[in-house]
C-alpha cells in the first residue's frame, strides 16, 4: 500500500508583484480556476503521483472583524499557497515538481518575498513548508495510477457489453466472457491492473505508534486513578474550569455575521461547477485568546487522530463526497486555513455538513471569528444555517489554479471502480455477487 500525503508551499508576495502573478496563474488554466494538466508553467499531467493541487493567494479581506474584540488589526500580506496531495512521501513530490517543473516554479515564485534567482528551489520550497494541523484522505492507499486504471478497467467492461451483447440467465458465462476480454486486453498492454506495492516499514511503524498514543494515555490514567485516587479531583476541577471558561467565552465573544458581497459569490461561482468535483479553501482569525488557540489546537489534533485511523476508508464521519482535506494554521495560529476537494455543488457540500456533522462543523469553526454563536463548543451554530452559510461564504477566497488528476470521477465513482477491480480479481462468484458486480458496471 502506497500511503497518502500533503504539502503546502506558502510565502508573502510582494506589493507590487500581486497583478502579475494573477495573470500569470490565469496563464495556467482552461476554464476559469481549472488548471490546463499540459500548461507549460506546471504540467501537472507529468506528475502521476498528484490526485489535487493548487495555487491560491490567500487574501484576508475579514481581519477588520478583530476590532470588535478590542484588538489590534494584524497587518498580514496577502500571501501565495502552493497545496497538493499525493502519493507517497510530500518531499519526494516536491523533488519530482522541482526537477520537473522548475522553471515555472520559479517564475511564479519570484513574486514572492525571498525569492530570488539564486535560491535552490526545493531547499526554499521546503523552508516555505507548512505542515497540516489535521488531514483526511478519503482511501488511505488508493493510488492515482489504481484509480486510473479501475476507470479503464470498468470502461472496457462497459464497451464490451455493449459490443457482446447476452440474453438469458447464464451468469456465470457472461462473467467468464468479460474476464477472458480483460485478460485479453491486459496481454496486449492495452490495460494494466498494477498491484500494490509494499507498505513503507518506515510509514506503518510511526502509524502504529501514533495510534498508540491514545489507548496508552487512557491505560496511564486509570492506572494513575485506581493508584492514586486523588489525581481525579485536580482532574474533575481542570474539567470545571474549562466548561467555565468555555461558556464564559461563548456567552461574551462578539458575534460577528456580515452578509457577503454579491460580486463576491460571482466572483467565486465563476471558478466552481466546472467538473463533478469543486475546490473550497477558507481563510479566518482565530477568536484572540489563548483558550481558543489550545482548544483548537487541541480539536484538529483529535480530528487528524480520527481521520488517520478511523475515518480512512471512505467517509468523513457520514460524509462521503470529500477526497481529501486539510486544516492548517497560519501566522503563528492567529489564522486557520481550511482547503478541501468535494464532489456536487456548494450548496449540496454545506447541506451534507449542516445536516449530517454540524456538531462537528461547530466544534472546529466556533473558534473563529465570525462563526453563529454555540452553545458548549457543537450545540446551535450551524443550525442557523443561513448564518452559517453567510460565513463560510463570506471567508472563502477564489483558488486561481485547481488541479484534479482524473476529472469526471467522484469519490463513489472511484469506489464502484475499485469493486469492479475486485470481482475481476476474484477467483469465483455465485450468482448472487455475479448480479451486484454487474450492478456496478
Amino acid at each position: 500500500m502506497t500511503p497518502q500525503s500533503n504539502f503546502m508551499v506558502l510565502a508573502p508576495i510582494r506589493a507590487d508583484r500581486i497583478g502579475p502573478l494573477n495573470s500569470l496563474l490565469e496563464s495556467m488554466t482552461g476554464l476559469p480556476g481549472m488548471a490546463n494538466p499540459k500548461n507549460p508553467i506546471v504540467p501537472f499531467e507529468r506528475f502521476g503521483t498528484i490526485h489535487y493541487a493548487r495555487f491560491v493567494i490567500l487574501d484576508d479581506r475579514t481581519l477588520d472583524d478583530l476590532a470588535h474584540f478590542g484588538v489590534p488589526i494584524p497587518d498580514f500580506q496577502p500571501s501565495l499557497a502552493f497545496l497538493g496531495d499525493c502519493d507517497g512521501p510530500a518531499e519526494t513530490c516536491l523533488e519530482h515538481l522541482s526537477n520537473g517543473a522548475g522553471t515555472g516554479l520559479r517564475q511564479i515564485f519570484s513574486h514572492c518575498v525571498g525569492f530570488d534567482t539564486n535560491s535552490d528551489l526545493l531547499t526554499w520550497m521546503k523552508d516555505h513548508s507548512r505542515p497540516a494541523a489535521a488531514a483526511y484522505v478519503n482511501w488511505v492507499g488508493r493510488t492515482v495510477r489504481q484509480i486510473r486504471e479501475e476507470a479503464a478497467l470498468r470502461d472496457h467492461l462497459l464497451t464490451y457489453l455493449g459490443a457482446h451483447p447476452r440474453a438469458g440467465d447464464d451468469l456465470q458465462g457472461i462473467r467468464d466472457d468479460l474476464i477472458a476480454s480483460v485478460r485479453s486486453e491486459q496481454q496486449t498492454g492495452k490495460l494494466t491492473l498494477s498491484p500494490p506495492e509494499p507498505t513503507p516499514f518506515g510509514w506503518r511503524l510511526r502509524n502504529l505508534l501514533h495510534l498508540a498514543i491514545v489507548p496508552t494515555a487512557l491505560l496511564v490514567l486509570i492506572i494513575i486513578l485506581i493508584a492514586w485516587p486523588l489525581v481525579l479531583v485536580p482532574l474533575v476541577l481542570a474539567v470545571v474550569i474549562f466548561a467555565w471558561l468555555l461558556r464564559h467565552y461563548e456567552k461574551t465573544e462578539p458575534e460577528i455575521i456580515v452578509r457577503p458581497s454579491p460580486e463576491h459569490g460571482v466572483m467565486l461561482a465563476r471558478l466552481e461547477d466546472h467538473d463533478v468535483t469543486n475546490q473550497f479553501t477558507v481563510v479566518g482569525s482565530i477568536k484572540p485568546s489563548l483558550f481558543r488557540r489550545v482548544t483548537l489546537t487541541a480539536i484538529l489534533w483529535l480530528i487528524d487522530y480520527g481521520a488517520r485511523h478511523i475515518y480512512n476508508h471512505g467517509r468523513l464521519g457520514r460524509i462521503q463526497t470529500i477526497h481529501f482535506a486539510r486544516w492548517a494554521f497560519l501566522d503563528g495560529k492567529q489564522r486557520v486555513l481550511f482547503a478541501s476537494n468535494y464532489d456536487g455543488s456548494l450548496e449540496s457540500y454545506m447541506d451534507d455538513f449542516i445536516n449530517k456533522v454540524g456538531w462537528g462543523l461547530n466544534l472546529v469553526f466556533s473558534n473563529g471569528v465570525g462563526y453563529p454563536r454555540t452553545h458548549w463548543l457543537v450545540r446551535d451554530g450551524s443550525k442557523s444555517e443561513q448564518q452559517f452559510r453567510y460565513t463560510l461564504r463570506r471567508h472563502q477566497v477564489p483558488t486561481q489554479v485547481w488541479y484534479k488528476a482524473y476529472p469526471g470521477l467522484t469519490a463513489f465513482d472511484i469506489a464502484r471502480n475499485t469493486r469492479v477491480r475486485e470481482g475481476v480479481e476474484q477467483t469465483s462468484m455465485i450468482d448472487d455477487e455475479i448480479r451486484q458486480w454487474l450492478r456496478d458496471l
